[in-house]
């Protein structure tokens, strides 16, 4: 049973839902805005449970044949051009994917599909059977590949395409909401272990007013937050200064560290110069 680890803070709703897949044998689809830990979240179950990972990070180049094998054609006619004895075995240009990996091990593991969204719409659907089935056919070798124990799917997705409804209904799905003040100082806890509590809350309180500002393009996130507290703690920002921080007279220390792009550091600015309200 999955539950919170030393590195992860997992929500109730969150440990029920991998819990829930985990009983039905059906993927887990987990959404939320990037920097929420649904990478993460993968890593940590493989913690929890003992077991293995596999990622297979998809592209937006990336196909749903790939992630079964890939049969490569042109080194074998090379290598035929060459007299090379391997050509006569087919199987030597057969380059196995992660689905495959998974398939074939002797003991469950965990295959993390990371990112689904990036890749071509039609990437769901195509891999609806494999998923589905727990098999492929291999047309080169001519032979049919079964799981030999059913891994546990955990799929990732940004929201940067709709998924097709097939692919939708065979999935569980958990949103990952943005976390809560109470949440992210425990999190901000199993980072910085040592850190004064009244730091946290004034950092927190900084943090939370940067989110809340209208027109970001990209609001900070928790990984954000972590690297920016790093760089205060290093900088040794007394509580003070942030817990009297206004934005509307001052910018925020190692404000690089939680805008990434121009629009937004000049939206604060304009914010800053009483140019436009928040």
């Amino acid at each position: 049973m999955f539950k919170s680890t030393d590195n992860y803070i997992a929500t109730k709703e969150l440990q029920i839902a991998v819990n829930a897949a985990i009983h039905l044998q059906k993927p887990l689809l987990i959404k939320g805005e990037p920097g929420t830990g649904k990478t993460l979240l993968a890593h940590e179950i493989a913690k929890s449970l003992n077991k293995e990972i596999i990622t297979w990070h998809v592209k937006s180049t990336t196909t749903a044949q790939q992630g079964l094998y890939e049969y490569d054609a042109v080194s074998r006619l090379r290598d035929s051009q060459l007299g090379n004895a391997e050509v006569e075995d087919i199987s030597n240009y057969i380059k196995k994917g992660k689905i495959w990996e998974a398939f074939e091990t002797d003991e469950s593991k965990i295959l993390l599909i990371d990112e689904i969204d990036k890749a071509d719409i039609e990437f769901p659907n195509d891999l609806l059977l494999e998923l589905d089935k727990m098999e492929f056919y291999v047309y080169e070798l001519q032979k049919t590949i079964k799981a030999k124990h059913r891994p546990i799917i955990i799929i990732t997705s940004n929201n940067e395409k709709e998924l097709p409804d097939a692919f939708l209904r065979r999935c569980l799905f958990h949103y990952i909401r943005f976390p809560e003040k109470e949440v992210m100082q425990q999190i901000v806890d199993v980072h910085y272990p040592n850190i004064e509590a009244e730091m946290v809350q004034s950092a927190l309180k900084v943090f939370y007013e940067v989110r809340e500002v209208r027109g970001l393009k990209k609001r900070p996130s928790t990984s954000e937050l972590i690297d920016w507290i790093k760089l205060l703690l290093l900088e040794k920002i007394q509580t003070d200064t942030l817990e009297n921080m206004n934005l509307k007279e001052e910018l925020p220390p190692h404000l690089h560290s939680l805008i990434k792009n121009e629009q937004d550091l000049d939206l604060l600015y304009d914010i800053l110069k009483g140019r436009r309200h928040y």
